[in-house]
């Protein structure tokens, strides 16, 4: 829902807009030989495909939801788009996608003990293809604008510091 909302600092006054959106959650899914599942989808926004992890909305659209309901979206998107679930889950973290305008955030969920179903299913609006490249590509693929999507970028800036830490 989109919402106007008029801001005042002393005399000046101005005003904001604010889309309140549902929580989203995006899952990181590494394969036991150290490759990373990516989806591969077309962007309106952008008129473009862009190379992105699974993800989307929570569902419920609540805002602060508890991590067993993201969890759920995360397995869910998990499968929907790779046709994989997952037999270990980690949280990583969160970040909000865009403070300026959006009241929502983003959970990153690291999967491992991938486990194939079947074909991705998708939501139905969605035209999507799964490939694989090795973890340790990621950086490049980022360095070289590869993979642009922000929250993608964020999700292994997270990875990267569980990594990192002791």
């Amino acid at each position: 829902m989109l919402e106007r909302q008029r801001l005042s600092r002393g005399d000046r006054a101005r005003e904001a807009m604010v889309l309140r959106a549902p929580d989203w959650v995006n899952v990181i899914p590494l394969l036991d030989d150290g490759a990373v599942l990516f989806v591969r989808q077309w962007r309106f926004g952008i008129a473009a495909p862009t190379l992105e992890i699974p993800g989307g909305m929570v569902e419920g659209g609540g805002q602060g939801e508890t991590a067993e309901g993201e969890r759920e979206a995360a397995e869910r998107e998990l499968l929907e788009e790779t046709g994989y679930r997952a037999r270990c889950w980690e949280r990583l973290g969160e970040v909000h996608p865009n403070p300026a305008f959006l009241t929502n955030r983003c959970g990153t969920w690291l999967a491992t003990g991938l486990e194939r179903l079947g074909e991705p299913s998708g939501d139905g609006e969605e035209e999507i293809e799964v490939t694989t490249r090795p973890l340790a590509a990621v950086p490049g693929l980022i360095a070289s604008g590869e993979i642009t999507h922000a929250l993608v970028v964020a999700a292994f800036a997270l990875h990267d510091l569980r990594r990192r830490s002791p």
